[in-house]
């Protein structure tokens, strides 16, 4: 029986145009700077373009979003054709090893196995992973790690791997039974950023900071709030409330007190107020 049109086992026109002109850039007399990648110099391009995927789909900004996801694909396309140019795996053999990946951890939807909740089915996901980490450990006689921490990419922005190792150790059962104790260590571990601080000591600051930090991170976690989302809207209101400021005094803040500032600050915010409320600026 045919395909439907819009199913996942039709044709992909989009994709297999997107893979030929990948292949034309490293073509012989394709493009120079194509031709000079590596799979070790497109990284740094991948992770730039997940960034700004990820930025676009938290503003909910959907065409941005279906652009920024394009240059994602792009980049992972181009570093799948360096490989097989070096007798690698390509983006097909890649993507099935992820579609069969994808039906050994949902053995609730491919299998006999009961998932009536998120949880159930994240816990089934984390136990096949578990299963796949061991089999290969024992392959390759221990080499890999079989930490239930070492699917955290050490490349992740800080605050997002907090939050990732806090979630698999709390997994694993390392983790308070409710929220009063990450709560009571972020005043525990501000106490002690606070004796660092009069210490005067650069290292001690540093790494109790660190552990305020982290410990923040856990306290998102069982408030079920992604810290690095919750930071990065915050970091939006800061600067448009700033730029806000800025536009108050004609972008010349040179000779501006802070209280003529903080004034201006506090009108932005208010106007914003106003806005969500549904009121006109003005009134």
């Amino acid at each position: 029986m045919a395909a439907e049109p819009n199913s996942p086992t039709a044709s992909l026109p989009g994709v297999q145009r997107l893979l030929t002109t990948i292949a034309r850039l490293r073509a012989p007399d394709g493009c120079p700077w194509d031709r000079k990648q590596t799979e070790a110099s497109m990284a740094p391009c991948l992770v730039e373009e997940a960034f700004e995927a990820a930025d676009a789909l938290r503003r909910g900004e959907t065409r941005a979003s279906a652009e920024e996801l394009g240059d994602v694909l792009v980049n992972v396309a181009m570093i799948r054709q360096i490989a097989s140019e070096g007798g690698g795996d390509g983006f097909d053999a890649i993507a099935g090893q992820a579609a069969d990946k994808l039906v050994r951890r949902h053995p609730h939807v491919f299998g006999d196995r009961q998932a009536e909740s998120a949880d159930i089915a994240f816990a089934n996901w984390e136990r096949e992973k578990q299963k796949e980490k061991a089999a290969a450990a024992a392959a390759s006689d221990g080499a890999t790690s079989r930490s239930v921490l070492a699917g955290v990419p050490v490349a992740l922005p800080a605050l997002l791997r907090a939050f990732r190792i806090g979630q698999k150790a709390a997994k694993a059962g390392f983790d308070w039974p409710d929220a009063t104790g990450p709560r009571a260590k972020v005043d525990e571990e501000l106490a002690e950023f606070d004796a660092a601080v009069a210490s005067g000591d650069p290292a001690a600051i540093q790494a109790e900071l660190g552990d305020v930090l982290f410990s923040l991170c856990n306290v998102a976690r069982h408030a079920g709030v992604n810290p690095e989302v919750a930071l990065a809207g915050t970091i939006d209101t800061f600067q448009r409330r700033f730029q806000a400021v800025e536009q108050a005094f004609a972008f010349d803040l040179s000779g501006r007190s802070l209280a003529e500032m903080d004034a201006a600050w506090n009108a932005a915010k208010q106007a914003e107020r106003r806005l969500g409320d549904g009121k006109p600026s003005g009134s």
